[in-house]
């Protein structure tokens, strides 16, 4: 069974093939701005993209797959932190790259088969600007900066939809293209290829035919992608929130300089809400992943979580759904421990990779592994049930969370509010829930009962 994916550009589901003669798929995918944690939303588009680089080993081979995933490691963020921090900006982007790092790996994500930086190829972007200002598809502002004329490429927008009534002055997707610049620029809708150097960026600039600057954020993925996979690759992927403009402008930079097509393929995975919400500091629902181990979780469960809904669809992402996570990958270990050791059996799990193969279904593939292992009679087959775990990402080898000692005193006082709670005596809840409060307590009712956690200092 083929791989088939839905793609963004042209709206149909179509199926995955190498498209150079050497057989290598092709896969880039945007990585982070290293200037703080990553998020779980973040590693939701970070996971789906790990099991669809596993799914391409599995379907072409692992020396048949070139997987490349930038660090953003200089832009207005990164700067900024830099500047508040009082430190070398390669500082500042060395500690973040190595926390990502970290987390991907508690996660079990496949490291990229390449990883460069933004200021690793300031070269190859400077290259990629002259070739577009010379045929007349970029242009240079007063201030030294360089601006590519969107009115240039007549299929800027086929990626987003984006129409260019939509891109003038005083439009939501005009302040997305970076209007704050009009000034400089000669249509509001031209974004930036290179930015003339200024007080607030120190020393971080380069030198260029335009004078001292650093690199636009859009640049760096064309210029890099280009130099690693070639002029075009089979799959550009990255979350819903880069379609536009970041992937609109890779699209029009890339095509007008090479003079090819950029991808073959898009894919796009939605956005992560919590608690039913979209992710806010404001809201206190912006997880990381050492937020959630602190809670007790393990990082497989919060992976198990981020596979729970289909990756094309926005997934409600709760405590309850770690909790269910956890139950789930306990059930997986003890089946997995029980598992003859080999030979032809009569329950093969390949619907597992199937489901996966079909548009990145991994809810259904979840379905599907739970379903066979309780069916009744037979015997599993282990080689299968290992190829199932490997498309997911599942290391059941990783140890769960170690058990929470929660004092007796607490859980008493715990099990009183859940009892008045169910008597639908709600002031005496309350009432006993600040109590729980004021003892470093944290009581979180579920569909079955209730959890405790250490209240999380701040």
């Amino acid at each position: 069974m083929a791989i088939t994916l839905h793609d963004s550009l042209s709206r149909e589901t179509r199926e995955l093939q190498p498209s150079h003669p050497d057989g290598v798929y092709r896969f880039y995918n945007c990585g982070p701005t290293v200037y703080a944690p990553a998020h779980i939303g973040n590693f939701r588009t970070f996971v789906v993209n790990d099991v669809l680089r596993r799914l391409l080993e599995l379907e072409f081979g692992k020396d048949k797959v070139h997987h490349v995933r930038n660090l953003t490691d200089v832009d207005d963020k990164t700067i900024r932190r830099a500047r508040e921090e009082g430190r070398p900006l390669a500082a500042v982007t060395k500690q973040w790259t190595a926390k990502f790092h970290a987390d991907c790996q508690a996660l079990n994500c496949l490291p990229p088969h390449d990883e460069p930086t933004a200021t690793g190829h300031i070269r190859e972007q400077v290259d990629m600007i002259e070739v577009l200002m010379q045929k007349g598809n970029a242009y240079r502002a007063p201030d030294g900066s360089v601006y590519f004329k969107v009115s240039s490429f007549p299929g800027y927008g086929h990626l987003s939809r984006v129409h260019e009534r939509e891109l003038q002055h005083g439009s939501a997707l005009a302040g997305k293209v970076h209007a704050a610049d009009a000034d400089e620029k000669e249509d509001v809708s031209d974004f930036a290829l290179w930015k003339a150097h200024k007080a607030d960026d120190g020393d971080n600039a380069w030198d260029s035919p335009w004078g001292r600057g650093r690199p636009g954020w859009h640049i760096e993925c064309s210029a890099m992608s280009k130099k690693l996979l070639g002029a075009t690759i089979d799959l550009h992927t990255g979350g819903v929130d880069l379609l536009f403009p970041h992937h609109e402008n890779e699209i029009a930079q890339s095509e007008c300089c090479n003079g090819v097509p950029f991808a073959k393929h898009w894919y796009h995975s939605e956005h992560l809400l919590v608690d039913g919400k979209k992710m806010s500091k404001s809201l206190g629902n912006l997880y990381t992943l050492d937020e959630l181990v602190a809670k007790g979780f393990s990082p497989m469960a919060v992976r198990y979580t981020l596979l729970m809904g289909h990756p094309r669809k926005q997934l409600n992402f709760t405590l309850d759904s770690v909790h269910a996570a956890e139950s789930a990958l306990k059930t997986l270990r003890g089946f997995h421990a029980s598992l003859p050791a080999g030979g032809a059996t009569s329950h093969t799990f390949e619907p597992v990779v199937a489901a996966l193969k079909d548009d990145l279904n991994s809810p259904a593939a979840l379905g599907a592994l739970f379903t066979i292992i309780n069916r009744p009679g037979g015997e599993p087959d282990r080689e299968s049930f290992d190829q199932a775990m490997f498309a997911l990402g599942l290391d059941l080898t990783a140890a769960a969370p170690a058990a929470q000692t929660v004092p007796a005193a607490i859980t008493a006082l715990a099990e009183q509010r859940w009892a008045a709670k169910q008597a639908k005596d709600f002031a005496a809840a309350d009432a006993l829930r600040k109590d729980l409060t004021a003892a470093g307590w944290s009581m979180l009712d579920r569909k079955d009962g209730f959890s405790l956690e250490p209240v999380k200092k701040p």
